[in-house]
This record gives structure tokens, sequence and C-alpha cells, in this order.
């Protein structure tokens, strides 16, 4: 792989007019599917082969028209004080912004409070439930906007007014932290290559390559049902990988440069070896993304796919836009350990070099390897314990800002009717097989009524035909409690013994029993899909370093750091832990898809590093050095490099905190601080003890396994012979002219 790798560079060198003006059109393609592409509807959402979703299902055949997933809104009205809702005046605004909403075109009901009697107690409170014939994220901005304008009319009649429900989800905003992380990213590209040129090449490449990742989103995200989030992982995964990747090769060609190679044979030889790293690297990242489709949730895998296909342009562009550009720059870009005019120069520069940090750090780990290891395992075990309090759900209107309305209707909704009242769950008694179909709904209803934990049960709703029944179900705890999602079990075990005695079906749907289900299935994935990510990578690093102890200690180091990461997630978003620095407002329980979002995005970037910085070691070692030193080399060479990558990666996830979707925003938070752990801990402090510790084992592989495996060549052996046909021509002309 090396040699042809390193033929690609040359060539990219040569030709690098032609690999330039390849990769703007392909830029200026995407951009313009983009535009024309029309305007992406809202993403679907379901979860195959769960009871929710089989209910919906259901609904959807047994009750044609009836939009069982469609938006949702609660208008909430709250009288002013000494005052009630049953007042002549209040009453009549309320009727009036009842009428008022009816008229909408996605509108298929609304329900008047007083004739629902929906109205609270005391009589301070009462809501006007409004359906819609589409989703949330479907719906029209003017059917937003009317519905905002319902309220803001009754607000101006004196009451108190809140719009609560899916109805009005909102486009998260990123906020400018975003800028921020790539402002950052810049100022660590300068520092690590003292020149703005040299700089500027991993900047301008990642953003080649994730505007044409997300302008390909863009352009197929109608066609292929594909949501907003989707984008935004893309663009943070791609921004994060691709200036990494560019800052590996072009370090490398910096260094090939300082031992005296010409221009194009260096940026061949970046390319040929650190471009291997950059392959191998890619590839984990891609395993870890496209594994997501082992969960079987359609929104998932869009969001792994896009995002791997967004890190595949950032390694093709790394191996050839780079090198192209590094012809363009010529000797702007200068050797490595050379000042630039930039940092300056002077006799300072002109002393011999003393070793650098990384060598330093790495020659102290080899002296103390039992040390390090053991205080590096006990902070990061330290770091997760926080993970063991890990409550899993997913966010609602009760995880929203105060400052939302969502917010402030969930609120009025708790205190006039009770914490359950903003979780309703919708039980589908489907009685099509039984002999009486009205027996089994009332029996079902009974014990429903019976359960611990039961506030409310509605009259059943029939359908035309009359065999199939819905009833609305009021817990008395709130939709995210332990105490509901125990409820929920209650009804579906009531449900088996009603289906053994009446042949009838008993479904528990609903948004809150969606959310139960969806974590139980993201739980349920997670093994599996962690043995099928971290095997098939355990294969690929296998094949790479062509050992069997070094892939074993990288996916342990993984380990622990995704488990640190986790904690860290907890401690700030459930625990309340610098919620404030972090701008959480509300703690609650972790998004469910959190564990296995993570474990899949911080393994394939965990790798990056390892492959990184253990190929520099194990290139070392192959060349001759004993374990030990392989080790320091391996750190003068790379840690330096790392070092910036992992801080760049930091501030670029670190962006996506100032997110105002919740989901984001955690997604950012854990991403930055699990690189921190992974980057800093696990392989820059416990990597090298480890190796350290096990010298020549840790490059041990089985005879019988050596021989069977490919020789993909990373260290760039292979280099090692055209440089002695180089040398042989060379004798051989200079013995001819003798």
């Amino acid at each position: 792989m090396a040699t042809f790798l390193y033929k690609l560079g040359r060539l990219a060198f040569r030709r690098r007019h032609f690999v330039a003006l390849i990769w703007v059109a392909l830029l200026t393609l995407a951009g313009v599917g983009a535009a024309s592409a029309p305007a992406p509807g809202p993403s679907s959402f379901s979860i195959p082969g769960t009871e929710a979703q089989k209910a919906f299902d259901l609904l959807e055949n047994r009750f044609p028209g009836m939009s069982a997933d469609g938006a949702t809104a609660r208008v909430v009205f709250k009288a002013p004080s000494g005052e009630k809702m049953t007042d002549k005046a209040n009453k009549a605004t309320v009727k009036k912004t009842v009428k008022e909403l009816a008229s909408g075109s996605e509108v298929t009901s609304v329900a008047d409070p007083f004739k629902a009697k929906a109205v609270s107690k005391d009589g301070s409170v009462a809501y006007a439930a409004v359906k819609y014939t589409v989703s949330g994220m479907e719906l029209k901005d003017s059917s937003k906007d009317a519905l905002e304008t319902a309220a803001q009319d009754a607000r101006h009649a004196g009451l108190t007014v809140e719009v609560g429900g899916d109805a009005l989800q909102a486009t998260p905003e990123t906020g400018s932290t975003e800028i921020i992380g790539i402002a950052i990213a810049a100022v660590v590209l300068v520092i690590t290559f003292g020149s703005l040129i040299a700089a500027g090449l991993p900047l301008l490449t990642a953003l080649i390559g994730v505007g044409i990742g997300v302008s390909t989103i863009a352009a197929l995200a109608n066609a292929l049902d594909l949501g907003t989030t989707t984008s935004t992982l893309a663009m943070m995964i791609g921004l994060a990988v691709g200036i990494d990747y560019a800052l590996f090769i072009v370090s490398r060609y910096r260094a090939e440069l300082a031992e005296g190679r010409e221009r194009e044979e260096a940026a061949g030889r970046a390319v040929g070896t650190a471009g291997s790293a950059v392959v191998f690297a890619g590839l984990t990242v891609v395993i870890a993304l496209v594994g997501l489709s082992v969960v079987n949730i359609p929104m998932l895998t869009k969001m792994g796919v896009a995002a791997a296909g967004t890190v595949a342009i950032a390694v093709l562009i790394a191996l050839t836009m780079i090198p192209a550009l590094l012809g363009y720059a010529g000797r702007k870009v200068q050797p490595a350990g050379k000042k630039s005019r930039l940092l300056g120069g002077g006799r300072a520069a002109r002393k011999a070099p003393r070793p650098n940090m990384g060598t330093r750090w790495a020659s102290f780990v080899v002296r103390r390897p039992l040390a390090v290891l053991l205080l590096g395992v006990v902070g990061l075990g330290a770091a997760a314990v926080p993970a063991t309090s890990l409550e899993l759900g997913l966010p609602d209107d009760g995880s929203q800002p105060t400052s939302t309305t969502q917010r402030r209707a969930y609120d009025l909704l708790s205190d006039g009717f009770g914490p359950g009242f903003n979780g309703p769950l919708m039980v589908v008694v489907d009685a099509k097989s039984s002999d009486s179909p009205k027996s089994a709904v009332d029996e079902v209803s009974d014990k429903v009524k019976d359960l611990k934990g039961v506030v409310t049960v509605t009259p059943a709703a029939y359908n035309k035909a009359g065999d199939t029944a819905t009833i609305t179900v009021i817990p008395d705890t709130k939709p995210s409690s332990v105490k509901t999602e125990d409820l929920v079990h209650s009804i579906r075990d009531a449900g088996g013994e009603i289906k053994a005695d009446t042949d009838a079906s008993v479904l528990v749907t609903g948004s809150t029993a969606m959310n139960i289900d969806f974590s139980q299935k993201l739980n349920d994935a997670l093994v599996p899909y962690l043995a099928l990510v971290v095997g098939l990578a355990f294969l690929l690093l296998i094949v790479v370093f062509r050992s069997v102890l070094v892939p074993l200690k990288a996916a342990l180091g993984f380990l622990l750091s995704v488990m640190a990461a986790l904690g860290a997630v907890v401690a700030v978003f459930q625990w309340g832990w610098l919620s404030g620095l972090m701008g959480v407002e509300e703690t609650g329980p972790i998004m469910s898809m959190m564990p296995i979002f993570m474990v899949g995005v911080v393994f394939g970037l965990a790798m990056d590093y390892e492959v990184f910085l253990v190929t520099r070691m194990r290139e070392a070692f192959v060349h001759g050095e004993k374990p030990s030193q392989a080790i320091v080399t391996g750190f003068k060479h790379g840690a330096r490099v790392v070092t910036a990558a992992a801080v760049i990666m930091i501030a670029v996830f670190s962006g996506f905190i100032g997110s105002s979707e919740s989901m984001i925003k955690m997604i950012g938070f854990g991403l930055a601080i699990a690189v921190f752990f992974d980057a800093f801990i696990v392989r820059m402090a416990i990597v090298p003890a480890v190796l350290a510790l096990l010298g020549k084992r840790a490059w041990w592989l089985p005879k019988w396994l050596d021989r069977s495996l490919p020789n993909v060549d990373v260290e760039g052996e292979g280099l090692r012979d055209l440089d002695g046909g180089r040398r042989d021509e060379d004798d051989d002309r200079a013995l001819a002219r003798v």
C-alpha cells in the first residue's frame, strides 16, 4: 500500500492543476445540486420491531385518516390571579381561540376545553388539544405561525397562554461557538507549523471536504428522507477528521523535507507513510459509523452512513488534494525544525536542537511505566464512576429551557393536572379476533384502572368496524420517570393475560411509550454493536500492526476512555455539575442514543490516534530500533502532531456545545471530553506505559497468522527498496561517466 500511495502522492503533486480542478468541480457540482434540489421534507421517525411502532401501524390501518403519528399541540390557558377559566370573558376568549385554530389547513381536530373536560379542578388552567395531519417536522411554517398567532391573540385578551407539544419543533441552531472552534483550530495549526500557508492547507481541504459532504446530503435529503441532524453530525465529524488527516500528511511532508528530499519526493513519501495511516484510521471511523445500521433504526443508520461518507471524502482529499496544494505552495512550506519568518529566526534557531517535549515525556514514561499506567487507569476509573448511575431517556418539553413556551406549557399542565398529564399512554386494543370485542375492551379498561400508578383512564374510542379501540391512560408520574416506564411494562404484562383469555391484543404506544421502546432497542443493540465494531477494527489493526497485543491494548484503552467520557456526560447533564458553564438549563436523563453513539464515533476517533502514534513506533521498531527506543522515536515524531490534532478535534466538537438542540449539545460535549481522555491519557500515557512493560512481546504475532495476513506495508518498508533502486541507478550512471 505504501508504494501505491507514494506513487499517488507524486502524481497528485505533478498533476496538481488537474487534481485541484477535479475537487473544485466536485464541490461546485455538489453545491449546485444542493441549491437546485427540492426543499427537504422533515425526516420520518420509526422504530421497526417495537410494540409502540406496531401500534402506530395498526392505527394507520384501522383508523384511516386518524394520523396517529401526526403532530400535536396543547394550547394551555391560565386565568389571571383571582379569576377562573370558567368566567364568562375568559371562556369567550378560549372559544374564539379554538375557532381560530380549527381553521388551519393541516388541522384535523381541536378539542374545546369545556366540552372535553380539560379544565383543572381549581379552574385556573385549561388546555385545547390540537391535532394535525402531518408530523411536527413536516408541519408547514404557515401552520406554526397560525398556532403562535392564535396564542398571542389570547394573550392580548389578558390570559397567560403557552403552547406545548411537537408542533413547534424548530431546526436546531449551532451558535457562534462553532466558528470559535474553527478559529481555535486555525491558531493551533499556525503554532504547530509556524507558517500561515502550512496551517491554511488542512483548514482549506477540511472545509472543501465538508462542503462536498454536506452539500451532497442536502441534495439527497428530500429523496433519501434525511433530517437536519444528519448534516450536523456529518459536519462535526468531517471537520474534525478532515483537519487531522491533512495535518498528519503535511507534518510528515515537512519531516521528509528536513531529511533533504526534493519536494515531489517528500510529497510522495508523506502520502506513502502518513497516508497509509490515514487510510486505516479512516477505515476504523467508517466501520464504526456504518456499523450503527446494526441497531436497525433508520434515522440512526442514515446519520451514520452520511457521516461515514464525509469521512471517506476527507481521506481522499488528504491523499490527493494535500500533495497538490503542497505543489502550489512550493518553498512557502518549510522543512520541520526550520524557523519561519512568522516566528522569527536568529542565533537561537542555529543552536543544536534540544529534545522536544514528546521525546522527554516518552523517556519519562519508559523509565516509570508502572506508575504512569496505574495513575492513568485510576484517573479514568474515577471519571467513569458517575456512569454507574446513568439514566437513559429521550428529551421532552420538560427538558427544554424555562425560557421556551413549550417548557412553560409543560409546567402549567403539571401544576394544573399532575405530572403524568404530559406523558399520556395510548393503549390500543385489537379485538378483531375476539368473539366479543366490546367485552375485551372493557376488560382491558378495568384491568388498567386497577394498576398502580394510574390516575385516569378515558372511555374507549372505537373505529368504524368496532373491532379496534384506543384508551388513553394518564400516569401519576412524569414521562421520564422510572415509575412511568414500569407502568408501561405492567400494562403490557396485563395485555398478555387478556390475550390468553379473549384473543384480543393489547399494545401500548404514544410518545412516552415510543421513547421507552427506543431506549430499550438501543440498550439491546449495544453489546452486538460493540462486538461487531471492535471485532472488525481489531482484525484491521492486527493487519496494520502485525501484532495481537497492540490491538488488544488499543481496544481496552478505548473502553476506558469511553466509560470516563460517559461518566463526565452524566456528571454534567444528569447531575448538573458545571451545567451553567455548559449552558445546560435543565438536567435529566441522558439521551438514549448517547452510549451507542459514543461507542461508535469515539472508537473510530480513538483508533485514529492509535494508528498515527503507534505506526511511527512500529516503523522505528521494524527499522531496527529497540522497543523502548522505538517508543521514544514514535513520540519524537508524532507526539506534537497528535497533540495538535487532539486539541483541534476538541475545539471543533466543543463548538457544537453552543447548539440550541440538547442532543447536539450533549454529543458535542461527549465527543470533546472523550477525545481529551483518549488522546492525552490513554494514547499519550497508558499506551507507551503498556508498550514499555511488554517490550518485544508487544509486537508478537503467531507465525501461522503472520503468513496468512496480507502485507499492507504501513511503515513504508517498500519505499526503502525504491531508495535502493535509485542508489543503484546513480552508481551505474557514475560508472558510465568514468
